[in-house]
């Protein structure tokens, strides 16, 4: 009997709808080689599914099996020309088996002879084949980028969005229930003192899934979406970001405060209230940081606070807990209370203070807002360059986006020049008043209340071991050592 190594391909659903399925062909190439009295002793076949890749790794199977089992076989089989190969080197390569290797090249449906004219018949139907499909990539591409510039996804929407039809076209909206994980998860890398893995367990313990067959949020996606600026609005398209038209899930101020966290080297654990710059080390001046331990036995999640070089060289590996720091920090805001008598004069000291840091804070925002005015401007002329076709697509998209980034990193500078200090001042006159009960609003505040509190309160804090040195703002300082002021009687208090 006659033997046959045959390849059945489908490159896109719309064949298998047009009735050139695997089923068909490979139906329609057995029955060819039983007709010929023979039968197919190996068949290849690439599905619409198949990667590249794997396309490429079962031609290149193919060949190999062809050129070993040459002087047996009697042909290759195809069910068209153009379902033989992807491209002209490939059909080159087929050629060249029926060449130097003497297998002939049999197209079932579209029938050939074994000479010139009939070569030349099938190089004409490849070089078609060819055509159609780098014309239909070309045809792809464009169809992407005009999707692109008006704002779309070009394939499947992230997590926290879905695809929908809407008279004919493939639009994104969000999905409620992902949505609402994606903007707890920046809230709490953002705000609250959670590494990558006490975010999973956290996520994981609110009940939160990550999908059907997956309730547990990876380590590795969780990373990856708060990488992912399609939540603030942006569309990824070849490695450049573009402004989208779907609903941004994370405000500007809470991504920029993730991305500084995981830019500062915080995969591992970020840093917690008493970290950043407002707590260093005595022993050797690097700053304190945090981290939650989780007790497997347990449950339950320690905070510990420490130096960063914790684990270099000879330095001291003290960690200190953050109930032994909030009791130290709550006996230094005992030394605080005053009694009514001092009020009016904290309360004009105060007023004093405001004024000057809002005249500064002016003055910041002033310098701000004429730094926006010259970032729009380079926006207007990056623009027109492109318009011109000065510069190309890819450059043009680099430098919008980080145009934007720092547009909108400025702008946002300028909306806290003009409120910060005003709101710090506010926090100030709160805490105290409140000062009788200061020790309760630590209690209750949460972890960015209790940074703004340390940060009115203490010009620098110190780590000494386990213990915490400190040295207050005015009129905090003067506070803490007492007041002496006149009375009504001419004496003092």
């Amino acid at each position: 009997m006659k033997q046959y190594v045959a390849l059945a391909r489908v490159s896109s659903r719309e064949q298998e709808r047009e009735g050139f399925s695997l089923a068909v062909q490979q139906d329609a190439l057995n029955r060819f080689a039983e007709r010929a009295g023979g039968q197919i002793v190996r068949l290849f076949s690439v599905a619409e599914t198949a990667s590249k890749q794997a396309e490429r790794k079962t031609f290149r199977e193919l060949l190999a099996y062809a050129k070993k089992h040459a002087r047996r076989l009697d042909g290759l089989l195809f069910y068209k020309v153009d379902r033989a190969a992807r491209n002209l080197f490939d059909f080159v390569e087929l050629e060249r088996l029926e060449v130097e290797y003497g297998v002939p090249f049999i197209s079932v449906s579209q029938p050939t002879d074994n000479n010139p004219a009939g070569r030349m018949m099938r190089r004409t139907l490849a070089s078609m084949a060819a055509f159609y499909t780098d014309q239909q990539s070309v045809d792809v591409r464009e169809g992407q980028e005009r999707r692109v510039k008006e704002g779309w996804f070009v394939g499947k929407a992230p997590y926290g969005y879905r695809n929908v039809r809407k008279d004919g076209r493939g639009l994104v909206e969000v999905d409620p229930e992902t949505a609402d994980n994606v903007r707890r998860m920046f809230h709490l890398f953002a705000y609250e003192p959670l590494t990558l893995d006490a975010l999973v367990e956290r996520l994981h313990a609110e009940g939160r899934r990550f999908r059907a067959a997956m309730p547990k949020f990876p380590r590795s996606s969780i990373h990856n979406m708060l990488l992912d600026r399609a939540y603030i609005g942006e569309i990824e398209f070849r490695g450049q970001w573009y402004p989208g038209k779907h609903e941004p899930l994370v405000d500007r101020a809470t991504w920029n405060r993730v991305q500084v966290l995981l830019g500062g080297k915080t995969y591992k654990a970020h840093q917690l209230t008493y970290a950043g710059a407002i707590m260093r080390c005595s022993h050797c001046g690097n700053l304190v940081t945090g981290e939650q331990v989780l007790k497997k036995q347990t449950g339950k999640a320690y905070v510990y606070y420490r130096c960063t070089m914790y684990n270099k060289g000879d330095h001291p590996r003290t960690r200190v807990t953050e109930g032994q720091l909030d009791a130290q920090v709550l006996a230094l805001f005992r030394t605080i209370k005053q009694p009514e008598d001092v009020r009016d004069w904290f309360a004009l000291t105060l007023r004093e203070w405001s004024k000057h840091e809002r005249g500064e804070s002016i003055a910041r925002a002033d310098q701000l807002q004429r730094e926006l005015t010259q970032l729009r401007l380079q926006e207007d002329r990056l623009l027109n360059l492109r318009l011109l076709d000065e510069i190309n697509g890819d450059t043009f998209a680099r430098k919008a986006t980080e145009l934007r980034d720092r547009i909108a990193e400025v702008t946002i500078r300028v909306e806290a020049a003009d409120r910060d200090r005003g709101e710090q001042a506010d926090l100030a006159s709160r805490v105290f008043e409140l000062s009788q009960a200061l020790e309760q609003k630590w209690l209750t505040a949460d972890f960015s209340e209790k940074r703004q509190i340390l940060d009115i309160v203490f010009l620098n804090l110190r780590l000494d071991g386990v213990s915490l040195s400190y040295e207050m703002r005015k009129p905090f300082d003067v506070l803490a050592k007492g007041l002496s002021v006149p009375s009504n009687r001419g004496d003092r208090i």
